[in-house]
């Protein structure tokens, strides 16, 4: 479906007709999206924050300064994460405001920032509507392009009144919406992918386990892109402490044979992407009880190599059309990462540094990531970005290598 992990953004005006967001949330998500709500001052006096955070399963945002939400900007966040803004209902001050540049409010400021396409779904009084100003507003802001869905005619709040400014029916909006999304937005449709990511825990005994520090945020990111231009994505997922992200299959595993097994089930695939950090080793024999500590010597762990999952699939039978792996080095990233790339018979190999920068940081379990896309016609680097850039960059990169190519699955 078209809205399938699509990233909603919905400012909630104050009009008689917000009751009808908390519908439109619901539907929005029985196709999958994503909805981050937004209300404003006004919105409070017809609908209650508790019944739209609880709908959206979301934080509800309305402060532009919040404290906590302009640490990091979040007006310009929250603009830029969304994959589209739907303004419902949309008041005419909404609309003066906007076609004015008025950024005076979180919902201003925000449709000032945003760069993804914005669906207005008008809500006033007859009179309002065919008011001048209105129509100046109308105008002004579908030049700047600017969606619109209704409004509809029919009875008013108001007793006895009638005529154009009911706001479009929740399915009506969603379908606005759809449209809006459909075009070329989803090169991935009708392609399978899978994604690996987070780490793997191989047990010493029934309480202890050798891991390393994946958080998972890479690999979850990049299905998330994925599935949002379109693709069947499966995530095959090692335990970790994030949310499955929205339109995605997930797939949970702890042991690397176990990651490995689930891969192989999943084959054929038109891409396969490994971002998961998977032990190379494991105890030989895991221990029955909890070992404990006495007065002998500390006990003898005897290791034995994983499977390579990313060699496995490289030069499987069923190979995907294009193998993406993941180089996690500390040292010699570059000439690690070209090694690599010819040794497991990737397509691509994503190298990035791992180890600890001089502020104590690191790329394993933070949120921002460097990146160099090393393949046989060399290495393209990308400058320091959010996780979640450097999936949508990837999953964009994936897009255009496909797009010449058939299904294989």
């Amino acid at each position: 479906m078209t809205l399938s992990a699509q990233r909603i953004l919905l400012v909630i005006g104050g009009g008689i007709a917000a009751y009808k967001s908390l519908d439109l949330i619901r539907r929005l998500r029985e196709r999958g999206a994503v909805v981050t709500p937004v209300m404003t001052k006004a919105a409070g006096e017809f609908v209650t924050p508790l019944a739209v955070g609880a709908l959206a399963a979301s934080r509800v945002h309305g402060d532009l300064f919040d404290r906590d939400d302009e640490t990091d900007v979040g007006h310009i966040r929250l603009a830029r994460d969304a994959d589209a803004v739907v303004v419902a209902p949309a008041t005419a001050d909404r609309m003066a405001r906007t076609a004015a540049g008025l950024a005076d409010d979180l919902a201003g400021a925000i449709l000032l920032a945003t760069r993804a396409p914005v669906l207005f779904a008008p809500a006033m009084n007859p009179a309002m509507w065919d008011h001048p100003a209105t129509k100046r507003s109308l105008a002004r802001l579908e030049a700047d392009g600017i969606r619109f869905v209704g409004p509809n005619r029919g009875e008013m709040a108001e007793a006895g009144e009638a005529g154009a400014g009911r706001m479009a029916e929740p399915l009506e909006i969603v379908a606005a919406l759809e449209d809006l999304l459909r075009p070329a937005d989803r090169p991935l449709a009708g392609r399978r992918i899978l994604v690996t990511s987070g780490p793997t825990h191989e047990p010493i005994d029934p309480v202890r386990y050798i891991a390393n520090r994946s958080s998972g945020r890479q690999g979850h990111a990049i299905a998330a892109s994925l599935a949002r231009l379109g693709a069947a994505v499966t995530l095959v997922s090692g335990p970790v402490a994030i949310p499955d992200p929205a339109g995605v299959a997930v797939l949970r595993v702890e042991t690397a044979r176990q990651m490995m097994a689930a891969v192989e089930g999943l084959l054929p695939v038109d891409a396969a992407v490994f971002v998961a950090a998977v032990a190379d080793w494991r105890t030989e024999t895991p221990a029955a009880a909890k070992l404990k500590k006495g007065a002998d010597a500390p006990p003898t762990l005897a290791l034995v190599e994983n499977p390579d999952i990313l060699a496995t699939v490289g030069h499987h039978v069923k190979r995907p059309g294009l193998v993406v792996g993941f180089a996690a080095e500390t040292d010699d990233l570059i000439a690690n990462a070209t090694s690599k790339l010819a040794r497991k018979g990737a397509d691509w190999i994503v190298a990035n540094d791992v180890s600890t920068d001089a502020t104590g940081g690191s790329v394993m379990g933070g949120t921002t990531n460097t990146v160099h896309l090393v393949s046989g016609g060399g290495v393209e680097t990308w400058p320091k970005m959010e996780k979640d850039a450097v999936a949508d960059r990837l999953a964009e990169h994936i897009a255009r290598h496909l797009s010449s190519q058939g299904p294989v699955a």
